[in-house]
Parts: C-alpha cells; sequence; structure tokens
C-alpha cells in the first residue's frame, strides 16, 4: 500500500489517480497495490485499488478534523504503509507516518537465524 506524498486534486478519477500511479510511483495501477491520495487542506482522501476486474476509487471526506498528512518529506514522493495503517489513517489516525505502527516482518527481525523449524509426522495408530 502506498501513500502518494503531495497533495493531489480530488477531482481527479481513475484514469489522473492512474496517470499519478504510473507517471510520479513508477507502479503499475492495475498491479494489486493500493494507492492513498489525500487533498491539499487534509479533509478528503482517495484510494484507487485494482480488483482484478476493473480499477476502484474510494473516497472519504472528514465533517471534523483532518487527515494525518503524509507528505512530510519533500523528497519522499511516496509512504510505504500496511493495511492497518491504511485503515488507522482512514479513522482519522494522526500517527500514521509519523511512527510505524505496524511490527516489522518476523524473518526481518534479528532472531531469524536462530530459529529451528520442527517438523512432525503424523502416526497412525492402530487399535
Amino acid at each position: 500500500m502506498y501513500a502518494y506524498g503531495e497533495p493531489v486534486d480530488m477531482r481527479k478519477g481513475f484514469d489522473g489517480l492512474s496517470a499519478i500511479v504510473t507517471n510520479h510511483l513508477g507502479k503499475n495501477p492495475v498491479g494489486g497495490d493500493l494507492f492513498l491520495f489525500v487533498s491539499r487542506n487534509r479533509k478528503r482522501a482517495k484510494v484507487l485499488v485494482w480488483d482484478g476486474t476493473g480499477l476502484c476509487v474510494y473516497a472519504k471526506r472528514l465533517e471534523k478534523g483532518r487527515f494525518a498528512s503524509v507528505w512530510k518529506d519533500a523528497a519522499s514522493p511516496v509512504l510505504k504503509l500496511t493495511m492497518t495503517e491504511l485503515q488507522l489513517f482512514l479513522e482519522g489516525s494522526h500517527l500514521v507516518g509519523k511512527v510505524s505502527l505496524s511490527p516489522a516482518a518476523f524473518l526481518k527481525s534479528s532472531c531469524a537465524p536462530h530459529v529451528t523449524v520442527i517438523k512432525c509426522a503424523h502416526v497412525a495408530h492402530r487399535a
């Protein structure tokens, strides 16, 4: 899941958002990833996703408050989020993008070289 790191004109639809994904993020809009876009005033957000049969645009407008800013670093045009972080973002959490809200992948942890895999065989007992 990728959040575009600059404010977006929320009048953009399927084609405009797909063009941003292709031209600015260097990603394939029909590759199965989700792409988050936020308006300049951070009151509106859209998510572009390919569901296997076509592009979908999900939109949300906040009645109170603002979404977290996903463009804190001008040098980074994209912020990678987990699905949990996307959900928290859409619910109005201000921690998204500031601190990691999801644990690191298990195999990337420092204890991964010490993990032992134990294989078990099923033994049938005769009655």
